[in-house]
């Protein structure tokens, strides 16, 4: 009898060691399929593989709130280009009119009759009207970024002779605001892969970044490192902090706090997406108040 109670015992332990793995690779597989479902957009669902009821209707609730999680991405998703077409609409809408307001502001200025002070008036509103339709433009130009998921055209760029060009053909708006530039450009040619127009929408962003807050100086390092080609712009800025740097790269965010300056905030915001659709990287550092944006390109093959 002993003999016969211990060998039904052991079969019982035996059944439950084995009903116990087929529990925990279950539960394995389960946790497995909760990263690739998070990673894929909640469009998976979970199966297991075992008849223990606690464990399917678990596995059954999961995929309820995987259900739910579903829903609340699609209306996210739908919200969010509602936004953008409407922010889009709404831009498109303003730029003609603000260009027509523009152009007879300027007719009136004409008027040899103006006073003095109604010039001066006038002047500034010349200069509103500039700042309108330079955000209107922003937001028009993001919303047609966020929009677009279509890879952009890469090829082939000497970017040494790239910023150089760049660089004289904005000359003149750097001399006209006063400043002084210093550059340094390496000797060695070097090539990288990026397009062409996005990448000098991106040089013009970091410029006017700069024109904008600069009291009078600034510097451009073209700079080879292990995998990449550096474009690094860099001028002082006693007004950040180190914890500023990460933050200029979001969505209308404004380095002067007061919201003096012109603008939705949106240049800085604006390159860094355009570095994501190229591949390439685009970072802020602030040491002792020197402000440097980076501009990461990949190298291309020599």
């Amino acid at each position: 009898m002993l003999w016969a109670a211990l060998v039904v015992l052991s079969a019982a332990v035996i059944l439950l060691l084995f009903r116990l793995v087929i529990i925990r690779k279950n539960l394995e597989l389960i946790s497995e399929e909760l990263v690739r479902n998070r990673e894929s957009g909640y469009n998976r669902r979970l199966t297991v593989t075992c008849n223990d009821s606690k464990l399917n209707a678990a596995a059954a609730e999961i995929n309820r709130t995987l259900d739910y999680q579903q829903v609340l991405k699609n209306d996210a998703e739908r919200a969010e280009r509602s936004i953008r077409e409407s922010v889009s609409d709404i831009a498109h809408d303003l730029r003609t009119p603000m260009t027509v307001i523009r152009g007879n502001l300027q007719l009136i200025g004409l008027d040899c009759s103006l006073s003095e002070k109604s010039k001066e008036y006038l002047d500034i509103c010349i200069e509103k009207t500039d700042t309108l339709k330079e955000m209107a433009d922003g937001f028009f130009e993001l919303s047609l970024l966020e929009s677009d998921s279509d890879a952009v055209p890469m090829q082939r760029l000497n970017a040494v002779n790239e910023i150089a060009q760049f660089i004289a053909e904005h000359e003149g708006v750097i001399r006209q605001k006063g400043l002084t530039p210093d550059i340094i450009l390496p000797e060695k040619t070097l090539y990288i892969m990026a397009d062409r127009r996005s990448m000098t929408r991106m040089l013009e962003n970091v410029l006017n970044n700069i024109i904008k807050y600069s009291p009078g100086s600034f510097r451009i390092k073209v700079e080879e490192e292990k995998e990449t080609v550096a474009v690094c712009f860099s001028n002082p800025a006693q007004e950040l902090k180190p914890e500023d740097a990460e933050l200029l790269f979001l969505r209308t965010y404004r380095a002067d706090r007061s919201r003096s300056s012109p603008g939705a905030g949106l240049g800085l915001y604006i390159v860094r997406l355009l570095a994501q659709k190229q591949y390439a990287s685009a970072d802020a550092r602030i040491d002792n108040g020197e402000l440097t944006l980076r501009l990461r390109f990949k190298k291309a093959a020599e």
